[in-house]
């Protein structure tokens, strides 16, 4: 399972984040992209060649790079908006490359709540900005991955598929996110049964519907031993990232999150608590 790295990102650097979890056992990631944790303008080349470095000596990787929605938008009106949205993928395109990263996840794009263009107007402009992308990660042997989210004008994962469909494109697929699924009140389970062809990766974590989430297992609506079926009759847990945010002690956080899977029927092993035995014994000294 890959484990993400969203919990540390105003507590440390991904790059210094890394070596804890990879001494801690974790050895497959999914970085997000966000100044400070991780922005390849404040990424110099030693930096970027001794990562690497120590993820081949541990034998650990990264998977994806998620290059989020917050501050981007490939459906924007203003061309000018896209261009920078386009140049800032590209960037994490080369980044991912230097890492060896497979995937880099991005959003569709968002539009106005209120006097909103039209969906017809924001597809146009989402498929312009896709004409230039898709071939940059086809060409670093890389694919693009849009996520469900639900501030996007194409939160469902009927919406991304139509999309993907239309693209036509091995270089561009999903990542299905179970929490966001879950909070827009849309069956995670069904949803990838139906569509797992379109896949390449699920981000797994819980939710309420009145309080959107990334909360830990089982504290919320998803069913994780019918996820947990459809996840080994599909896509299987190699392609799974495990996306629960919690800054206060994220080893424990993750390390809990594994062992509660695994109670629940995943094929994933039951890690335990040493991260909250390392902690004590820090406390102790």
């Amino acid at each position: 399972m890959i484990i993400n790295t969203f919990s540390y990102l105003w507590s440390a650097k991904a790059t210094d984040a890394l070596p804890e979890l990879i001494d801690h056992g974790y050895t497959a990631f999914e970085i997000p992209i966000s100044s400070p944790h991780c922005w390849p303008e404040e990424i110099d080349a030693a930096e970027r060649a001794a990562t690497r470095r120590r993820l081949d000596r541990s034998g650990a990787s990264i998977r994806s790079l998620n290059a989020g929605g917050y501050d981007l938008n490939l459906a924007s009106p203003a061309a000018s908006m896209r261009r920078k949205s386009i140049e800032h993928i590209s960037a994490v395109i080369d980044l991912a490359a230097e890492w060896g990263a497979r995937e880099v996840v991005v959003s569709p794009g968002t539009r106005r709540p209120m006097i909103s263009p039209t969906l017809e107007q924001v597809h146009g402009w989402m498929y312009d900005s896709l004409e230039e992308l898709v071939p940059l990660a086809r060409r670093a042997g890389q694919r693009l991955l849009f996520e469900n989210t639900p501030y996007c004008f194409a939160p469902t994962i009927g919406d991304l598929v139509r999309i993907i469909d239309t693209v036509d494109d091995d270089a561009l697929k999903i990542v299905y996110d179970a929490a966001n699924a879950a909070f827009i009140e849309e069956d995670p389970v069904a949803g990838l049964l139906e569509h797992a062809g379109a896949i390449g990766l699920m981000h797994v974590s819980d939710t309420g519907t009145e309080t959107w989430g990334h909360d830990p297992i089982g504290t919320g609506v998803i069913d994780w031993a019918a996820l947990g079926a459809a996840v080994d009759a599909t896509i299987g847990t190699d392609d799974v990232v495990l996306e629960v945010i919690r800054e206060e002690n994220p080893l424990f956080e993750f390390d809990t999150a594994m062992t509660e899977l695994h109670n629940r029927g995943w094929k994933v092993p039951s890690v335990g608590t040493p991260a909250l035995v390392s902690t004590k014994k820090e406390d102790d000294r």
